[in-house]
């Protein structure tokens, strides 16, 4: 539940290993979290991580298991979450792959894999945590979407059609969490420089995990719905939305 002061004591970050969502989750203790459960494949987070959100101020910092791809564990995954922070104040679904575009064209199964991880077990799984927000009636179910979905590019189409329909998605689950005390926000961040991008060359408007988690917590404090990292993507995209298809197929990858 929240803490005396109103602010967020509990968080869940599911995708417990993601740069962004420890980064988040990181300053979301800095500003008075006390307790945190890193939800990952396996069960453990790891140990750094670990140490340095207890360095942070969190008083309670654990693993516990969960895989974005078993949509049938994922009520018992946040039931399991309750049963150890009770109120869940912030909720942040990091879980993601990348992967490769020439690669996912020569294995179509593991492309629908991929679908699943950035996708489709965000169904079940957004669907599992709104139940338990509504019925406690608050808490905000952070979303990491991406600018990859809100217009989809040959470069990247698989993840990015995964990521339009994550986007929409959560869009939707928070107009259905209206008027419920909960609510959903949508995180579009750019390229971001992390692991999982590590090779790749820089785009514009390249950020860090850091610029990302500063903007999440600033719109978490402002209520905001939806959230662009760096904030001018949202007007350089509402351009490039409407740029001709013979255009955009030429972009480079």
């Amino acid at each position: 539940m929240k803490n005396a002061v109103g602010g967020v004591d509990t968080v869940l970050l599911l995708g417990g290993r993601s740069e962004i969502g420890l980064a988040v989750v990181r300053r979301l203790v800095e500003g008075g979290a006390r307790s945190v459960l890193l939800a990952v494949r396996g069960g453990k987070p790891d140990e750094d991580a670990v140490a340095r959100l207890r360095e942070c101020g969190a008083t309670l910092v654990e693993g516990m298991e969960f895989d974005v791809a078993r949509p049938n564990t994922h009520e018992a995954v946040v039931e399991a979450a309750v049963a150890r922070l009770g109120d869940l104040d912030v909720v942040i679904d990091a879980a993601a792959v990348l992967g490769s575009t020439p690669a996912y064209e020569q294995d179509p199964a593991g492309a629908a894999d991929a679908a699943v991880v950035n996708f489709a077990g965000h169904v079940s799984l957004g669907l599992a945590v709104a139940n338990r927000l509504r019925a406690q009636g608050h808490g905000t179910l952070v979303v990491l979407s991406s600018v990859a979905g809100v217009r989809v590019r040959r470069a990247n189409y698989v993840y990015g059609a995964a990521k339009a329909g994550l986007d929409g998605f959560a869009q939707g689950l928070g107009d259905a969490l209206a008027g419920s005390g909960a609510r959903v926000m949508v995180v579009r961040p750019g390229f971001v420089r992390t692991q999982m991008t590590k090779g790749l060359p820089d785009p514009p408007f390249t950020t860090g995990p850091e610029e990302v988690a500063q903007a999440v917590v600033t719109g978490l404090a402002q209520g905001r719905e939806t959230v662009w990292a760096p904030a001018k993507l949202r007007l350089v995209f509402g351009v490039l939305r409407l740029a001709p298809r013979a255009v955009w197929r030429r972009l480079p990858g």
